[in-house]
């Protein structure tokens, strides 16, 4: 069972609570986090028996939701454009950092020597 926003075998997205343990862990009524999946700000696994399961993913997501709303007033249309494009933003930086490495085994292999690992660089760039 997986949901849109993780993997099989991660263990932070591996569905294992229920609506009800997710509501007293962030703290707001079980309606408000429905009304959050009904706009598509959540997506929550569903059992056999259609029962809603929350991964550890998905918990942080409502949390990073009821930031968004309660502490900086953003309505629920500009939560979803931020959390788009945080997404994305992810998504780039992990291409990115693939690309880097492809090039650094490239460059590597044309110089004749192994490749410098990410981490000797510099806060990850090289200089």
């Amino acid at each position: 069972m997986t949901n849109e926003y993780g993997g099989v075998g991660n263990p932070q997205h591996e569905p294992v609570f229920q609506i009800s343990v997710v509501s007293r862990m962030v703290g707001i009524h079980q309606q408000t986090i429905r009304s959050y999946e009904r706009v598509g700000l959540l997506n929550p696994a569903r059992s056999s028996g259609n029962t809603r399961l929350f991964s550890h993913a998905d918990v942080e997501r409502l949390r990073q939701v009821v930031r968004l709303v309660n502490d900086l007033g953003i309505n629920l249309a500009g939560v979803e454009v931020i959390l788009r494009l945080s997404r994305q933003i992810e998504t780039l930086q992990q291409e990115l950092a693939e690309t880097r490495q492809e090039l650094d085994v490239a460059r590597s292999a044309r110089e004749g020597r192994r490749p410098q690992a990410t981490e000797e660089r510099e806060g990850g760039y090289e200089r």
